[in-house]
């Protein structure tokens, strides 16, 4: 049961990198844009509603152009949580990349392992002195028995 706890943490550990996927402003719809960070519903239905009246966006500077509320600064914000324009991240803007989020990930899924595999060890021998002990109760037991039976007489 713990280890399927603990596959269950490290798997969600592990998809908590597709979270930040890349999200093109051309291509998505309301709810993949809705789940880049920063922007909220007025804000997407904004881009939305610009993207549908007068056509995709042709790069960065336009849909800073385009639509009110996107500037320079929240255009950078932007594109390092993984929005872009025509498959492409803003200029200068430090992108995440997906490969750190999968290393991080595999670092965490490789912690979680190890202390499965101590935590296992410690059941294991826990389990071990549990048997060990209880043979030498069962002997202890069975002398203190056979002891009492013969202090009694037997009844007539």
């Amino acid at each position: 049961m713990f280890k399927k706890l603990m596959l269950a943490v490290a798997t969600l550990i592990a998809t908590m990198g597709f979270a930040f996927a890349q999200v093109d402003v051309n291509k998505a719809d309301q709810a993949a844009l809705d789940s880049v960070k920063g922007l909220g519903p007025a804000k997407t239905k904004a881009i939305l509603d610009e993207r549908n009246k007068n056509g995709e966006f042709k790069d960065w500077a336009d849909l800073e152009k385009r639509v009110k509320g996107i500037g320079a600064k929240s255009a950078a914000k932007l594109s390092e949580a993984g929005l872009q324009v025509n498959g492409k991240a803003l200029d200068g803007a430090a992108a995440k990349p997906a490969a750190d989020k999968a290393a991080k990930a595999d670092k965490a899924g490789k912690a979680e392992h190890k202390a499965d595999a101590k935590a296992e060890m410690k059941a294991e021998k826990a389990e071990k002195a549990d048997k060990a002990v209880k043979p030498a109760d069962m002997k202890a037991a069975d002398a203190g028995k056979s002891a009492d039976a013969k202090k009694e007489p037997a009844k007539k």
